[in-house]
């Protein structure tokens, strides 16, 4: 499927901000923290923020009107003077707001997306109206970091929104975290503690695969399968699928049951390449390491397929920025992954 590259943004612009699912970014105990991710988008990028109409009404309200998130999303993408949509958090029933999405709105006025986790289903909105969208940061995480945003993903960020030249060679991570503390305004002070990374590690393969992205968080993907935004098949073919997990750290056993079935749906034969993200909290890394050759080498006898783990993208911190449908390569020998065009026009 030909997808749409949204235009490249530039300091001054026009950006929405969205609450698609948990709607805290309204909540007067994390209200703050949302004001300290728009502060960095308007001083560190030099954007003009704007709130959608429901964007700040709270939990309560966002979980009760999956139809005015629907309604957000459309109007953002509508409205001409806006540039670009960032995501305000992910959460885990933004599903709902399928019956109310046209897609039509979408592909008529293709603009920058972004977001992760549950936002893996407006990604997937995103895709089937043909526009490319963006794996990457959200308002109340990655922007609103203690203390100041991570250098690594600020340079992501910038590379992948804000020019339009080939996004290139993407080197790991030098460090990670996901240590959890509270959201409450006396933290915003203490910075997470660091801990050294490992870069990538090819689980199996050799040479040079490349293919376009396409995939997301493993178990909000659950959620869309059978829905009328799961690709059919021929849109995974020759792609480079990329997972991660969220922090709540599934079991590898249902790991392993989510990749038969992309496996009985002929989806693990059709893909050029998996890259997998780092689990939240390090946690069954070597466990995920071996149920996913389980299913791909063992049982699928697919010992070609080249698999990089340890990827800096998803549910720990700092983190890439992947855009749907643009072309990935992965270099098994030198353990290398870039991204060979650009992801804005």
């Amino acid at each position: 499927m030909k997808i749409i590259k949204p235009n490249k943004l530039n300091r001054g612009d026009k950006v929405a901000t969205v609450s698609l699912s948990w709607g805290g970014a309204g909540d007067s105990d994390i209200l703050w923290r949302y004001n300290v991710g728009k502060k960095r988008l308007q001083e560190e990028f030099g954007l003009n923020v704007v709130e959608m109409p429901n964007t700040l009404k709270g939990t309560d309200y966002i979980y009760d009107h999956p139809e005015k998130r629907a309604e957000d999303l459309m109007d953002a993408f509508r409205d001409e003077s806006i540039k670009a949509i960032f995501s305000c958090i992910g959460g885990c029933e933004s599903v709902r707001m399928l019956p109310y999405i046209d897609f039509d709105v979408i592909r008529n006025n293709p603009k920058v997306f972004i977001g992760y986790s549950d936002t893996t289903v407006t990604h997937f909105i995103c895709y089937k109206g043909g526009v490319s969208s963006f794996y990457g940061p959200s308002i109340l995480a990655e922007f609103a970091e203690n203390v100041e945003m991570h250098d690594y993903t600020k340079h992501w960020v910038e590379k992948a929104l804000f020019s339009d030249s080939v996004i290139g060679a993407i080197d790991p991570s030098p460090v990670w975290t996901s240590e959890r503390l509270p959201w409450v305004e006396k933290n915003k002070a203490i910075t997470r503690t660091l801990q050294q990374n490992d870069g990538y590690e090819v689980l199996q393969g050799t040479g040079v695969a490349k293919g376009h992205l396409i995939g997301g968080c493993i178990e909000v993907l659950e959620m869309i399968k059978g829905t009328a935004l799961w690709p059919s098949l021929d849109n995974w073919k020759d792609a480079v699928l990329f997972l991660e997990t969220s922090e709540d750290k599934p079991s590898p056993v249902y790991v392993e049951y989510w990749l038969r079935n992309y496996g009985s749906q002929g989806i693990l034969n059709s893909v050029n390449a998996i890259i997998l993200g780092k689990p939240y909290d390090n946690q069954y890394y070597e466990e995920y390491k071996k149920v996913v050759l389980k299913v791909v080498r063992d049982e699928l006898k697919l010992s070609h397929l080249p698999i990089l783990c340890n990827m800096s993208f998803g549910h720990t911190a700092p983190m890439m920025v992947l855009p749907y449908g643009a072309m990935a390569e992965i270099d098994c020998d030198n353990k290398t992954f870039s991204i060979i065009e650009s992801g804005v026009v």
